[in-house]
């Protein structure tokens, strides 16, 4: 039996506002053409789907049971046409992006470089933040934030490959205060620590034994909320610091920097670009999704 997808389509508007007029507001018809697409559908079916009195509009246990069924297939057509469409049109638009301080490989410049020179009419701003809060009430198009972070709700795509911490210091330090061999030892070194705020707890230094994760309470003699100068006072000697082995890259390959407790320091899932939903993704938006995929 063949049913017209319109009529299909007019009823579960229907059935979500529960009145014939609203519906027909919401796809611009009369409401006397909305009343007689359901008619016609409940003669081919045989069955009535609403119940209607002067007062309301309810759903019988057929339109209950047919409106179940034909919701998430409608959705997916409309996210189908809407992709079609988005075909059609050239990103363009302000991207607005909040973006961890310590997403080095998304921050290095030439990722973002080679997106810009492809779509010169999306224009970029990058809020650098580790600032914990929710980026659609702020107005941000997406996220770029480690993946065990990511609230489970979200659309989540790896910018990185997977990521370890290091603790590392100079080693002239080294030299003079010894190197520790168990995390544990580190409440007798001199320590470097990273926070987002002078009022915030400074970032925990965590670490694994035999596949179990465990925390070292350090005392910092330092703590910065920028990274850049607490890989410049580990290079300068002041102590071990502790942070992403993409933040010390440069200075430990020039042999200004040496890790320690390295044994301690597994590998774990890095950061990944993050946003609330597929459904009518901007195209300036699903640029930047295609082109990180790619």
């Amino acid at each position: 039996m063949l049913h017209d997808l319109n009529a299909l389509a007019v009823f579960a508007l229907v059935a979500e506002e529960r009145n014939f007029r609203a519906a027909a507001d919401r796809i611009g018809v009369t409401r006397s053409a909305v009343s007689q697409s359901i008619r016609k559908l409940e003669e081919a079916l045989g069955i009535a789907l609403l119940a209607r009195t002067t007062r309301s509009v309810a759903l019988t246990e057929a339109g209950e049971r047919l409106y179940t069924q034909i919701a998430p297939s409608l959705v997916e057509m409309t996210d189908a046409l809407e992709a079609a469409a988005n075909l059609q049109r050239r990103p363009r638009g302000q991207l607005n992006l909040a973006v961890s301080s310590i997403a080095e490989s998304f921050l290095s410049g030439s990722l973002l470089a080679r997106f810009a020179r492809q779509h010169p009419e999306v224009k970029l701003h990058v809020t650098v933040t580790d600032e914990e809060f929710d980026i659609v009430a702020e107005g941000y198009d997406a996220g770029v934030r480690l993946g065990e972070v990511i609230a489970q709700d979200m659309i989540a795509v790896p910018v990185s490959g997977n990521l370890r911490q290091l603790a590392v210091a100079s080693p002239a330090y080294l030299e003079d205060f010894g190197t520790p061999a168990d995390p544990r030892e580190l409440a007798n070194h001199r320590c470097i620590g990273w926070r987002t705020g002078p009022r915030v707890a400074p970032y925990r230094w965590e670490f694994a034994e035999n596949g179990k994760e465990f925390s070292v309470a350090v005392a910092e003699s330092i703590t910065t909320t920028e990274m850049t100068l607490m890989v410049k006072l580990a290079v300068a000697g002041a102590g071990i610091t502790f942070g992403m082995e993409d933040s010390f890259a440069e200075p430990l390959a020039r042999g200004e920097l040496v890790a320690v407790l390295k044994d301690y320091c597994p590998t774990f899932p890095g950061f990944y670009l993050y946003y609330p939903s597929r459904r009518n993704m901007a195209p300036k938006l699903r640029a930047l999704v295609d082109y990180l995929k790619r």
